[in-house]
């Protein structure tokens, strides 16, 4: 049975994806960018926009990463907006579990669920990071089987939040305008070792039941945690081997937690490059790289890794001759700047042999071992080869991440699109009203 083909959109934020150089580059915080985004991504009939989650300005060196956005706005204000602007598009936003209240959460996306007439979705994440921590009462450090511990315990209140209200607990009357309920509709009562709260939820259960549920980790733990809970994967296995590995073994684990091979879709990150053919696509590839990892940039990469000041280094020649210095970060701080090395000295080693092999300099290396780019050429071949990983099974479609901001989808919906319907994996319209709908899932029963 041919597949269809899911796509959805990252709106690049605190990376080195973004080539923030190019004329073409515009804000990551004026409202009017993230519209651009939203509404070329409902043009091509994409499922949902993702924003992911941007808690402190991350530090190099003890002063704001150069990479990142100053004032980046936050997730459900945006989202909320975005309802307004667009019809049929999800609107995905990571929250975390470790710096937040279940209630609180719970509430925020089912007001955005009906806001939106059932378009919301949240991606559960957990955060290890106690310098972001540090702006939040619960700051610290969690261990990341506790860190697994809450987040299971908090989407699962959250679940029993949005379910405390049935779909018969509500009646609306035509006549009055006011809606008549069961007294004990929204009523809850959660104890365990994470949550000790009891009351009423406010919030009807939405038009889809309740929000899409998305998962990011890749761990153990997290796959396991995605097998049980999630609607959806953002995978970062975005190659055929990798993609068909995960996949196989994520959707392997569904049948231990009732559920079949439907009930959750995987969905790599992927980056692209187009151009009219596939030649000039891999020209323009290579002139991103090169933007992407000025010689500054891969500095910063240097001494992420190596956690010394690097500062006097040269780019252009040689990896460092030292080895990095053990014990926790002190050059990077925040989670999504800092590189998760558990064995400094060990990666230094291999970059060593690879930068040795193929005679790279410690730019071109860093530009080696942070490839970003997953799909290249003209947009037919670039359509054939989205096709090919999701009938192998690598992945149930791709999350796109542009270079440019906010029209870097402009081209692949005018272009790319197009040949995905001509191959008949790919839809010529939304086939339903909510996001579950458009996904295939099925509505969340309470």
């Amino acid at each position: 049975m041919t597949k269809q083909v899911h796509l959805a959109a990252h709106f690049p934020g605190v990376n080195n994806t973004t080539v923030w150089s190019d004329p073409a580059a515009g804000s990551h915080i004026e409202f009017d960018s993230f519209v651009h985004f939203a509404q070329t991504a409902e043009r091509g009939l994409f499922d949902f926009p993702f924003l992911a989650e941007g808690l402190r300005p991350r530090e190099h060196g003890g002063e704001i990463y150069d990479l990142d956005v100053v004032g980046r706005p936050d997730t459900f204000t945006v989202l909320a907006a975005l309802a307004a602007v667009t019809e049929h598009l999800g609107l995905a936003g990571t929250i975390n579990s470790t710096f937040n209240e279940p209630f609180e959460v719970a509430r925020q996306f089912a007001s955005l669920d009906h806001l939106s007439d059932g378009r919301a979705a949240w991606n559960v994440v957990t955060s290890w990071d106690e310098f972001t921590g540090e702006n939040f009462r619960r700051g610290g450090y969690l261990p990341e089987d506790q860190r697994y511990v809450r987040a299971r315990r908090f989407l699962e209140t959250a679940l029993q939040l949005w379910d405390s209200w049935s779909d018969d607990d509500i009646a609306a009357d035509r006549t009055t305008g006011t809606f008549l309920a069961d007294p004990a509709a929204g009523a809850f009562t959660r104890s365990d070792e994470q949550f000790d709260i009891a009351g009423r939820f406010p919030v009807p259960r939405s038009p889809q039941g309740r929000p899409v549920i998305f998962q990011a980790g890749d761990s153990e733990e997290g796959r396991e945690f995605a097998a049980a809970h999630a609607d959806a994967i953002f995978s970062r296995h975005s190659t055929l081997e990798d993609g068909v590995a995960f996949y196989a073994d994520v959707k392997g684990r569904l049948a231990a937690h009732g559920r079949s091979r439907d009930d959750l879709l995987i969905l790599p990150a992927a980056t692209f490059v187009l151009g009219d053919t596939d030649a000039e696509a891999a020209e323009i590839a290579h002139e991103v790289r090169l933007a992407q990892v000025s010689p500054q940039t891969a500095i910063v990469f240097l001494e992420q890794l190596w956690n010394r000041d690097l500062s006097g280094h040269d780019p252009d020649g040689p990896l460092p001759d030292v080895d990095p210095v053990p014990g926790e970060n002190t050059v990077s701080k925040g989670r999504a700047s800092v590189r998760i090395h558990r064995d400094p000295r060990a990666v230094a080693a291999q970059w060593r042999q690879l930068a040795t092999a193929k005679g790279l300099s410690s730019r071109e290396l860093i530009i080696e071992v942070t490839g970003r780019q997953t799909f290249v050429g003209s947009p037919r071949t670039v359509a054939t080869e989205i096709n090919r990983l999701v009938q192998a099974d690598a992945s149930d479609g791709f999350i796109l991440v542009p270079h440019i901001t906010p029209g870097g989808l402009d081209r692949f919906v005018d272009d790319v699109v197009p040949v995905l319907q001509e191959l008949g994996v790919y839809r010529d319209a939304y086939p339903g009203r909510t996001l579950r709908e458009n996904l295939g899932l099925g509505v969340a029963v309470g």
